[in-house]
């Protein structure tokens, strides 16, 4: 399955039996699917089933969809000319020319009379609204597939920018991992001149306990778990991209465990080299985090 951003924009349009159909749907992001409808009075009937239609269609998103119903080029209703009466106004009309010199009537003059021109209402059966409504829901499917393409090329574009993320906390991680700092003769010498600048402050000291305690600031300043760690998120990362599908809720919480590691390699860290590499991870986690937001 392919990513999908959560914005985009698609319309389409269709014709039944002269009646012109346009849907207009768009979407931004949105935690869960939320939906507001636009349709024309006398189409309400067809909320439930928009609704549903687009809840199946899509995991999250706000989404709007706009119906507009008209009528289509050259659908124009047939007007029905009363003859009889039509005839029955030209024939006054003459007499009232002849006798009173009035102007003689015109055509358009007639014709605008009351009850001369008729155009008739269409009567809508049961049968006909409901094959209007199959019309109307056909063209949202168009609308709803060329809304899901749209949506795909954005997440096509933001797979590539996650993936690029990925690509630099691993690379952040293994300059951690190859620090000078983390080999263990740097460790032993970094320790040595702390224990020996405490001993010349003071006589007093156990050397013992003293070395005890060092040992134990440098297990707690040991970031192989969080180097281990970081590397098990890039797997899981690059697995829910290649995966695809609705991710965008489990690469959020991946995010978030990015995040936790790195500050915590920041908070252990007994080198200036690894406290710099630490809060690089950070930016680039925040900014991995950011484009996750627009991710279905």
């Amino acid at each position: 399955m392919n990513l999908q951003s959560m914005t985009g924009f698609a319309r389409a349009v269709a014709e039944h039996e002269g009646t012109a159909i346009a849907w207009e749907v768009k979407s931004v992001n949105g935690k869960s699917v939320e939906v507001r409808l636009r349709l024309p009075q006398g189409f309400e009937r067809l909320e439930p089933a928009v609704r549903q239609t687009l809840q199946k269609r899509f995991a999250r998103g706000n989404f709007q969809a706009t119906l507009t119903i008209g009528r289509a080029a050259g659908a124009q209703a047939q007007p029905v000319v009363n003859e009889a009466f039509l005839k029955d106004l030209a024939g006054l009309a003459k007499r009232l020319q002849e006798q009173f010199g009035v102007a003689p009537a015109t055509a358009d003059g007639l014709l605008s009379l009351r009850g001369v021109l008729d155009i008739p209402e269409t009567v809508e059966t049961e049968e006909v609204r409901a094959a209007l409504d199959i019309a109307i829901m056909a063209a949202l499917e168009v609308a709803l597939k060329g809304l899901e393409q749209a949506r795909q090329g954005e997440g096509a574009a933001l797979a590539l920018l996650l993936a690029g993320h990925i690509d630099a906390i691993e690379a952040l991680t293994q300059q951690a991992e190859a620090d000078p700092s983390r080999e263990t003769v740097a460790i032993r010498e970094r320790l040595a001149e702390q224990v020996r600048l405490l001993m010349d402050a003071s006589a007093n000291l156990d050397v013992t306990r003293l070395h005890m305690e060092a040992a134990f600031l440098a297990t707690k300043a040991d970031i192989r778990e969080e180097i281990d760690r970081l590397k098990t998120h890039v797997a899981s990362g690059r697995a829910l991209l290649e995966g695809g599908g609705a991710v965008g809720r489990k690469l959020d919480f991946l995010a978030q465990e990015f995040n936790r590691e790195s500050n915590t390699l920041c908070s252990k860290s007994n080198a200036a080299t690894v406290t710099a590499i630490g809060l690089e991870l950070k930016a680039v986690v925040d900014q991995f985090r950011e484009q996750i937001q627009n991710l279905e």
